[in-house]
């Protein structure tokens, strides 16, 4: 469904770059927040949990990393429902206070060693309070920075949305590299300096709350809520089915790639491909940057193609590389090859990424939108994007893991199944209501 021009547009051009970057800063912080736990993992699983094999240590950090995702589709209805009735700024205020308590939290909290099943019971109310926040966290997110964005231009800036997630993503990577490499022995990483980053990413939720201050509401938002009769809620948006499956389905396979090219692929580096674990950095947070800044080229791109062309681009070539180029990267000794194919990968996703958000945004109606968006992508992602990494060690455990590259090919062929036979055939069908 069409998002329109608002009828009574106020902001100057000023004033709505400052509102986009204060609603995308909050989400460079909240995705930096949830990735530290990924990319320290290696460095704090022993800390957490008994001692064992690396494997073992990792399968249990990545149950814990899967089990914060069952509170994003909470955080996602919560966080939605508070966007639609109360405004995306506020939403978007509470969901990064709360990603910060969840930071502090696990900055401060004793190991294993120390309090025993206390510290991965604590370890695990931490994730889940940061699952909280990230699934209220997207809906807004991508409601806001469609609405608030030029009709014309809403490709490009919505892919912002991914610039300032990848963006988090990097930022933990920067952290760790500079921890590893200027700041901290492997002995100092590996014993207490894991806990700073966690307490940076606190510090910096905070600084973030204090600049959503002066976030203008969406017009769009402010409009809808003159008419006492625009009331969103869960049964209005049971009355889009279609809208909703077109969510899941799109979600399926772009954060099954998204979360096996990013957030598993610096383990799956080190524990199939053989590298070191700073080599295996330094490869995952180059490649992350030419990713980042590739976003808005390819939003831009489908304000002058469309979106559908770009999401189809991401289902064909996802079905057809995906397990040769895991392959080779299993094979790929040399930390070149190994960027090379890493950042391959992360283009062909982005036909997914850049546009994800907008493209989602533009199915439902103002007053649904940020619960449209966020309860049936927080789902998906609880049951299979914070999985995946998960399921990938599982195999590997069994000794199956090419198993896993089909189980991605498979998960991106659903996405590309919903965008032949669901998603509208243009990006706007219908005026909004």
């Amino acid at each position: 469904m069409h998002i329109p021009p608002s009828p009574d547009v106020t902001l100057t051009t000023r004033q709505r770059i400052r509102s986009i970057v204060a609603g995308s800063s909050g989400n460079l912080i909240e995705y930096y927040d949830w990735y530290v736990y990924a990319a320290f993992s290696l460095y704090f699983a022993h800390a957490f949990f008994p001692h064992g094999s690396q494997t073992a240590e990792l399968l249990r950090t990545a149950a814990i990393f899967a089990i914060g995702f069952l509170m994003r589709p909470i955080g996602g209805w919560i966080m939605g429902l508070v966007a639609d009735r109360h405004g995306r700024r506020f939403a978007l205020s509470i969901s990064v206070l709360a990603m910060c308590a969840g930071s502090l939290t696990i900055a401060l909290c004793p190991g294993y060693d120390s309090i025993g099943i206390a510290a991965p019971a604590i370890l695990l109310l931490a994730r889940l309070v940061q699952g909280l926040s990230l699934g209220g966290e997207y809906g807004a997110s991508a409601t806001y920075l469609s609405e608030i964005a030029p009709p014309a231009q809403r490709g490009f800036y919505a892919s912002f949305q991914y610039v300032t997630l990848v963006a988090g993503q990097l930022l933990a990577l920067v952290v760790l590299l500079l921890l590893q490499f200027v700041i901290l022995t492997p002995q100092q990483l590996g014993a207490w300096g894991w806990r700073v980053p966690f307490g940076i990413g606190a510090l910096l939720a905070l600084s973030v709350l204090w600049f959503r201050r002066g976030m203008a509401e969406s017009e769009q938002f402010r409009h809808a809520t003159r008419d006492p009769g625009a009331t969103g809620g869960l049964r209005v948006l049971l009355r889009h089915p279609r809208e909703v499956i077109s969510v899941c389905g799109l979600t399926l396979g772009g954060t099954v790639a998204f979360y096996t090219f990013t957030i598993y692929m610096q383990k799956y580096l080190v524990n199939t491909t053989g590298l070191s674990r700073e080599q295996s950095t330094v490869v995952s947070t180059t490649a992350l940057a030419i990713f980042a800044l590739a976003q808005p080229v390819f939003g831009a791109l489908s304000d002058r193609v469309g979106r559908r062309p770009l999401l189809l681009s991401f289902g064909v070539i996802g079905c057809i590389v995906t397990v040769p180029l895991m392959h080779a990267l299993g094979q790929a000794h040399s930390p070149r090859m190994a960027l090379l194919l890493v950042v391959i990968a992360l283009l062909c996703i982005s036909g997914y990424t850049s546009i994800n958000a907008v493209v989602k945004a533009e199915l439902f109606p103002t007053r649904i939108r940020a619960l449209g968006v966020a309860l049936p992508y927080a789902l998906t992602v609880s049951i299979f994007g914070g999985t995946a990494e998960y399921v990938a060690l599982w195999f590997k455990e069994a000794g199956h893991e090419e198993w896993f590259y089909w189980y991605v090919t498979g998960c991106i062929a659903c996405s590309l199944l919903t965008v032949l036979f669901l998603l509208p055939a243009r990006d706007s069908i219908t005026p909004d209501t």
